[in-house]
């Protein structure tokens, strides 16, 4: 069916692929017989080919099987970005199990959920992160316990007295420390030196596109995370695509800085980047420095981020000391890339940079800009393969051109629901033109060309004195005003309007103690309609974010109801 965004689409694509008939693991196989010498992983100055990645992958695949872990078993793997992980993921994958990726900033009383729920009974983790996971494991009853927790050092992968070991000072502690080896209350754990140091039998490969493959959680506005059941079709299906898309070649080199547990940095770079047989530049956490030093020294031609890791670049007293001129490709998502910046980056550098829209249940994007054809502040048209409308939330209908509704999604990148909650699948999923579409919970629009844009989330809405506004268009307007850095809007109690608009601000560094609350106020005035205008105004250091850099919007509400 032809969509209005089809007139603009890449001539040099089609609107769909067709998805191997192999596992994603056949991926990694093929790129280390195709480029055997070839670098895949770059950290810290340490080069891992693609012939020593496949085959630790497969030692600790061998040893996986030796613990214990099955066809579907789900495995913990919960690491900053370091190689050990791309060698992890894969391995269990071999193993003919599915990855359970966790965000390493997650406490004690929230891993819990992440043992007990996959039922898992093996986790590979770092040494820096391995009391809290154990601690978490064993305050659960014992039948729900680990069995075996793998422990790695980020130095098992590279030698900090190397030649190009260059690292923030203030990495080193975290990253140079030797910690013990934490003990389980009923289980084992194990050195990654000792894990992958094995002749063992590796087991064969059962696993096929509708093997259960990776399950990542998310979380919605109430209850626990959710796991979201990705089998080995739909995070193939996205991994190719964005080679395709973003004009990837085996010749790539990529910046992989956005963190690998969650869905964009494990799909659309990871698996996009062992697709294609190209090189990661691997980063296991973001600074700005040792950003603008590694696409210099490494001659980066692809990078994925979010909007303010580039803000954060462009600020940078030493920016003019990096050359960024080997880089092709620049896009991201998770908020809007605001106008002035994006200007900038094409000013400057000639760089167009590429938005993109998904969601964990739609391994992530759904929607991008063609690299060619971009639109500003815009998510994007529908991916490859990809068919989205926008419906009103309570008829279901179809919208005009132009007029705010939901977002639905169908195609091969849809998980298949999520884990033990068949109540929440149900009420996922719809039926529209007799096809099966995913209800994403976003509020957005299309316009005439059948790009689609972001108007907000479905329950982020303020009603004030019954006029709706919309949080992430007051968020955009105020992002113009050259003191603010960063905006969170938000609804607060008003004893008149019921709810009014409340916005927590964090000023630029270059401004503080030059401007007011009050002045900020009155500048919203100038410039937007009178009911969206913050009616208060409050200055924050900075604003609460998650593991993959999405201002924590419902952490600032909840605070705002119980004050």
């Amino acid at each position: 069916m032809e969509r209005p965004h089809h007139k603009f689409w890449p001539a040099r694509l089609p609107h769909a692929l067709r998805t191997p008939e192999t596992s994603l693991w056949d991926n990694l196989a093929t790129s280390a017989r195709r480029y055997p010498d070839k670098a895949a992983l770059v950290f810290f100055g340490h080069v891992l080919s693609y012939r020593d990645l496949l085959a630790q992958a497969e030692r600790l695949a061998a040893r996986l099987a030796a613990l214990g872990v099955q066809h579907g078993d789900r495995v913990v793997l919960n690491m900053q970005n370091c190689p050990q992980l791309v060698i992890a993921h894969f391995a269990i994958l071999r193993a003919n199990a599915v990855v359970v990726p966790v965000n390493p900033m997650n406490r004690a009383e929230e891993l819990k959920h992440y043992i007990r729920d996959p039922d898992a009974k093996v986790a590979i983790t770092t040494a820096d992160l391995a009391p809290e996971l154990a601690r978490a494991n064993d305050e659960l009853p014992q039948a729900e316990q680990l069995a075996h927790l793998v422990v790695s050092h980020f130095t098992d992968c590279f030698d900090p007295q190397a030649p190009g070991a260059d690292m923030p000072e203030a990495w080193r502690p975290w990253l140079l420390t030797r910690h013990e080896l934490p003990t389980l209350a009923h289980g084992q754990a194990m050195a990654w030196a000792e894990a992958i140091d094995n002749t063992l039998p590796v087991p064969e490969l059962r696993v096929g596109p509708e093997d259960l493959a990776v399950l990542p959680y998310t979380s919605g506005t109430t209850g626990l995370p959710k796991g979201c059941m990705h089998p080995h079709r739909t995070i193939m299906h996205n991994a190719i695509a964005g080679a395709a898309w973003g004009n990837g070649t085996v010749e790539a080199v990529t910046l992989l800085v956005v963190p690998m547990f969650h869905i964009t940095g494990m799909v659309t770079v990871m698996h996009t980047s062992i697709w294609l047989g190209s090189t990661l530049v691997i980063m296991p956490r973001w600074d700005r420095d040792l950003a603008g030093r590694l696409i210099s020294q490494w001659g980066v031609t692809n990078w994925t981020n979010i909007p303010t890791m580039v803000i954060d670049l462009l600020a940078s007293p030493h920016f003019k000391e990096y050359d960024l001129s080997s880089l092709g490709y620049i896009g991201g998502g998770g908020a809007a890339m605001p106008q002035a910046v994006a200007q900038r980056l094409l000013d400057e550098f000639g760089l167009r940079y590429v938005e993109g829209y998904g969601l964990t249940e739609t391994a992530a994007p759904s929607h991008s800009n063609p690299p060619d054809r971009p639109k500003q502040q815009c998510l994007g048209v529908p991916y490859m393969s990809c068919d989205a409308r926008v419906v009103d939330p309570e008829t279901l209908k179809e919208v005009a051109v132009g007029e705010q509704g939901e977002i639905i999604i169908c195609g091969p990148m849809v998980f298949n629901g999520y884990w033990k909650r068949p109540d929440a699948t149900a009420a996922a999923f719809i039926e529209f033109e007799g096809k099966r579409f995913f209800r994403s919970g976003d509020l957005g629009r299309m316009d005439e060309d059948g790009y689609f844009f972001m108007t907000d989330r479905l329950k982020r809405m303020i009603n004030a004195s019954g006029f709706k506004v919309w949080p992430a268009e007051v968020e955009a307007l105020m992002f113009r005003h050259p003191a603010i850095q960063e905006a969170c809007v938000i609804a607060t109690r008003d004893a008149y309007r019921g709810e009014t608009v409340k916005a927590v601000v964090v000023i630029r560094p270059s401004h503080r103690g030059q401007v007011t609350e009050e002045q900020i106020i009155e500048w919203c005035r100038e410039n937007m309609a009178v009911y969206k205008v913050p009616r208060i105004v409050q200055f924050a250091e900075t604003l609460p974010k998650s593991g993959s850099g999405k201002v924590m919007w419902r952490a600032l509400q909840e605070a705002e109801n119980s004050a």
